[in-house]
């Protein structure tokens, strides 16, 4: 007997009967960036012939179609299912069944204490009674008297002081059984549990004892790779901590387990794109013209992201203002502001969505609380409407131009071209002018031209209709992957609390400058640059930045924008100081003919107020055309190198203590009198 006992602990999960449930353990977890692979392993007895095994206590979250068994031998598989078991609280729940002993013992110990007080008040009722009798049958001496009553005080006294003890325990112990039954109500009143079941039949050739290997795909779980980057002071190296924030909530607790991270991503649909020929042929002005090619999907969704923030941009790096930020699938969103910039609380979602006249939509999981995203043009769009934003000071309209709508003016009338029907909101706008409408109001905007317009507003849309639409609210390397293997065993418990487990640990050479552009902001940015990080496989993700001991603020590292070298902000020092003035020149609006020439001078100032020398980079640009009927010439820009593709002029500045410097540079810009454009 005592042997099988000790068989029992060796093997606890070893089933001997037919068509027997089987408890598995963990092995190992592999947390991809979306979704999870669990290992699990088991034993069970076949006997000869046909087994139907139940492996529970699974997950509720198990993809059905990733369910694999290995370690057979000459065992054959005729079915596989997966269901799901709803249990009672009380069922599942281990702790109930103590809480109910414990009601039980409670309850005996003030059965015990209640028979304590009734045997003291049967003693009581004896003394009282057999006072009674001795004072009326005998005489008694004083002295006798005097012993008689002293024992009956101080036995009453006694009974008394026993009884009204008892009552005190047994009120404790009634509180404690109070207690108990109301956590048991909570459990009684909970949901039930669910847990995933996976039902196999088996066929054994002979009896047989079977180690066998169970995984499967899980949801609601996933990695966020997360950054601490830290510098103990100008020229020295970086030290880059690579981080996982693990997250699940699977239904089952993965205790003292295996983690491995991939940066892989299991996906539905894997399979090659499929190109054929194009035919052109005339479509509705409705129909999208184009769809650009889908983009790398490397972005892997944060669920620790409540707020996020950040700057829109195009490709030239030009802020975009008006761009709508929405929560996919909601109406939940906000728009960016005239420098580009945007921020917004995330109540639910994984997904934000981007969106600009003239401009691809970009849909991008929720990566990071530190989103800065660049929109690339559509083409087509561009084709069929110019809008032209104009001012950025509050208050200041939004200029729209429609292509096509000078057909039906004189040559006269086109240096001033007519205005649009302006639709506010469904209700159109009889004479609605630039300036009426804050820009920051604007949520869309809509243009309708040609037959579009007059079919649906008549004569009033020969010019072309504008509709506008305000806002309602403010508000191990592999071929196709990497893999961490993780030394470390793991406990991560199914609330979706992160576990925050390092990856590596690396020292990275960099570079430091200062950095500076006063167009878009007078501060000055420490940066650490640096190069190979290629090689340490990096993923988007949010890094908390520490300069000499002291944290300096949050960023997004992002290597699937990075080309040569990978740049970061460090924080701003206020003792250096970057300002840009524009020269107070009256006359630099002048005309000549039909043209209107701006003439723009900019004054650049800066200084060094630290007490060690310093190396400084400012960049500023020059506006380039995108229209022939735009000239930008008379460019000078003295001492700043220029890239005349990019328009980008950066000068390099070596600055010792206290030292200031100015600089200068000029432009001058033609373009048809009548016409708007925006500096």
């Amino acid at each position: 007997m005592k042997n099988l006992v000790l068989l029992l602990l060796f093997f606890p999960f070893v089933c001997f009967a037919h068509d027997s449930e089987v408890p598995s353990k963990i092995k190992e977890v592999t947390v991809y960036l979306s979704g999870a692979q669990i290992t699990r392993t088991a034993s069970c007895q076949l006997k000869e012939g046909n087994n139907q095994v139940v492996f529970t206590g699974l997950s509720h979250k198990i993809d059905e179609s990733s369910i694999q068994i290995s370690g057979l031998n000459a065992v054959s598989i005729l079915s596989i299912s997966y269901d799901i078991n709803y249990l009672d609280q009380n069922e599942s729940n281990p702790e109930v069944k103590q809480w109910e002993n414990e009601i039980k013992s409670l309850e005996l110990k003030i059965a015990l204490l209640n028979n304590t007080i009734a045997g003291l008040e049967e003693e009581q009722k004896v003394i009282t009674t057999n006072r009674l009798v001795s004072t009326d049958n005998q005489a008694l001496s004083l002295e006798k008297v005097k012993q008689i009553s002293q024992y009956y005080r101080e036995r009453i006294t006694a009974i008394k002081n026993e009884i009204f003890t008892a009552n005190l325990d047994i009120n404790a112990l009634k509180m404690e059984i109070t207690a108990l039954q109301k956590q048991l109500a909570e459990v009684n009143n909970a949901p039930e549990e669910q847990q995933g079941e996976i039902i196999i039949k088996f066929s054994a050739p002979i009896a047989t004892s079977l180690d066998v290997t169970l995984s499967y795909l899980v949801q609601d779980a996933g990695w966020v790779p997360n950054y601490d980057i830290k510098s103990s002071g100008l020229n020295t190296p970086l030290n880059l901590a690579y981080k996982a924030n693990v997250y699940q909530k699977t239904g089952q607790d993965w205790n003292n387990v295996k983690v491995v991270l991939s940066t892989g991503n299991p996906n539905y649909n894997i399979a090659k794109p499929r190109l054929e020929s194009k035919y052109l042929n005339f479509v509705s002005s409705y129909q999208r013209r184009y769809s650009p090619a889908a983009k790398k999907k490397g972005y892997a969704f944060n669920p620790n992201v409540k707020k996020v923030v950040g700057t829109v941009t195009d490709n030239s790096g030009l802020p975009l203002p008006g761009v709508n930020v929405v929560i996919k699938g909601t109406s939940h969103g906000t728009s960016t502001d005239f420098d580009g910039n945007y921020s917004l609380d995330i109540p639910f979602g994984q997904e934000l969505v981007f969106s600009y006249i003239g401009m691809h939509t970009q849909e991008l999981p929720l990566y990071s609380s530190i989103m800065n995203i660049s929109l690339e043009e559509d083409a087509a769009q561009l084709d069929e409407v110019v809008v032209t934003g104009y001012g950025g000071l509050s208050g200041s309209a939004t200029g729209v131009r429609i292509r096509g709508a000078n057909s039906f003016t004189t040559r006269q009338e086109q240096k001033l071209p007519p205005k649009p029907l302006y639709i506010i909101d469904g209700i159109p706008m009889s004479g609605f002018s630039e300036g009426d409408l804050d820009a920051n109001e604007i949520q869309n905007i809509e243009i309708l031209k040609g037959d579009n317009a007059s079919v649906i507003y008549g004569s009033r849309g020969v010019h072309g209709v504008v509709v506008i639409t305000t806002k309602k609210s403010h508000t191990k390397e592999g071929a196709t992957k990497t893999e961490f293997v993780i030394k470390k065993p793991y406990s991560i418990t199914s609330d979706g609390d992160i576990t925050a487990i390092e990856i590596n640990s690396f020292k990275m050479p960099a570079s430091y400058e200062y950095f500076a552009a006063p167009v878009i902001d007078e501060n000055v940015f420490l940066t650490a640059s640096f190069k190979d990080w290629e090689q340490h496989q990096l993923l988007p993700g949010e890094a908390n930045i520490y300069f000499e001991d002291a944290y300096a603020g949050k960023t997004t590292l992002d290597p699937y924008t990075t080309k040569k070298e990978m740049v970061l902000s460090l924080g701003m020092d206020n003792n250096i100081t970057v300002s840009r003035q524009q020269d107070r020149n009256f006359k630099s609006k002048s005309f000549t003919g039909s043209n209107r020439i701006l003439d723009r001078t900019y004054n650049l100032e800066i200084k060094n107020n630290k007490n060690i020398s310093i190396n400084l980079k400012v960049m500023d640009r020059i506006p380039k055309s995108q229209n022939k009927e735009i000239k930008v010439d008379d460019i000078i820009t003295n001492n700043a190198e220029f890239d005349s593709k990019k328009g980008l002029l950066t000068w390099n500045l070596a600055l010792s203590p206290k030292e200031s410097k100015k600089e200068q540079f000029s432009f001058k810009v033609k373009y048809p009198r009548g016409r708007y454009i925006s500096l």
